[in-house]
């Protein structure tokens, strides 16, 4: 057993659009970091029951194909409290091993209707720490998900492990809200993403060393053979290699070194050791949220109210007690 530790990435594909097989993959991978002694693993973005990767190559003006593939997404999509997150609680808790998870998420405020791509924190005693929803849905998934807001903007402490927080995918790119990740004392990011390539491997590089964090990069593979009928569904608008999403996970440490070959057109688990002086000890030279901030220069303010879509009717009839009619008369 590992005195330090160990943080996994969980590089796989999901059985698309099918939650509850989906879901035993999960359980799987659960199974088999704990195994090999990791105390945190991290899933790609919207995993359950599967990213909605038609986004990036299906025409907006295709109606037809676009709903029917939401109408699919919405009913395959997650309850916070449904069974198949609780079945994932009790495998981490059987596992004894914390969970990041991406899903889309039913949204459980209004019509039920609207998904959110969100992370669930999920800790070793099988507890969900926390959900956070993305901020931006970027670029086609507008299509697919509503905004999250700035209620989740924060770290979890996370049973042996330490402060760690999320941000999906190009969230990434939004300085003020890694900042505000940084100013929470977030040791670890987790950024689970559908993108790939060497311009993502920088990012997640330069996040580490900007903020002194140990930064998860989950990134989706995917084959056209893994989509099921889809493949022809989407046949004329998938690209003609084998692979819709190659991947590229990777896990960085501090001063932005990978502690991983990126992994590439395959499914696995990536695992790293972490010690945790290191959590404190690059931050010696920079702190972006402590020492090497200016808060005599610059000021930062988050609203962290939850926005919903409730509905509420003023009463106006109480607010107003006659209306000008234009005609020399007032009405009630």
């Amino acid at each position: 057993m590992s005195s330090g530790i160990i943080l996994a990435a969980a590089q796989i594909a999901p059985v698309v659009l099918d939650l509850n097989a989906s879901v035993l993959k999960v359980c799987s991978a659960i199974r088999e970091a704990a195994k090999n002694d990791a105390d945190l693993i991290v899933f790609p973005e919207a995993f359950l029951p599967s990213y909605p990767f038609w986004v990036w190559f299906v025409p907006a003006g295709r109606t037809k194909v676009l709903r029917d593939l939401y109408s699919s997404l919405v009913e395959s999509s997650v309850d916070i409290d449904g069974d198949a997150v609780r079945t994932i609680c009790d495998a981490a808790k059987d596992a004894r091993i914390n969970v990041i998870l991406g899903v889309n998420e039913r949204s459980s405020e209004s019509s039920r209707a609207t998904l959110f791509n969100s992370l669930l924190f999920i800790t070793s005693k099988g507890v969900i720490a926390g959900r956070h929803r993305k901020l931006v849905p970027t670029v086609g998934e507008r299509m697919v998900h509503g905004r999250g807001d700035g209620s989740s903007l924060q770290g979890y402490d996370l049973p042996g492990v330490g402060r760690v927080g999320g941000l999906i995918c190009w969230e990434n790119y939004m300085p003020l809200v890694r900042y505000t990740l940084y100013a929470d004392g977030v040791q670890i990011l987790a950024a689970p993403t559908w993108d790939r390539g060497e311009p993502w491997l920088s990012t997640i590089r330069h996040i580490a060393k900007e903020g002194r964090v140990f930064v998860i990069g989950c990134c989706s593979a995917i084959k056209k053979d893994q989509i099921g009928d889809l493949a022809d569904k989407l046949s004329d608008f998938l690209p003609d290699s084998d692979w819709i999403n190659p991947g590229g996970s990777a896990i960085v440490d501090p001063d932005g070194k990978l502690m991983t070959e990126p992994l590439m057109e395959s499914e696995g688990i990536l695992y790293a050791e972490v010690d945790r002086s290191q959590f404190t000890g690059p931050r010696y030279q920079l702190d972006v949220a402590g020492h090497y901030a200016r808060p005599d220069i610059f000021e930062l303010r988050v609203n962290k109210r939850p926005q919903t879509a409730d509905v509420n009717v003023l009463g106006f009839e109480e607010e107003i007690e006659s209306v000008d009619l234009g005609n020399g008369t007032t009405e009630k």
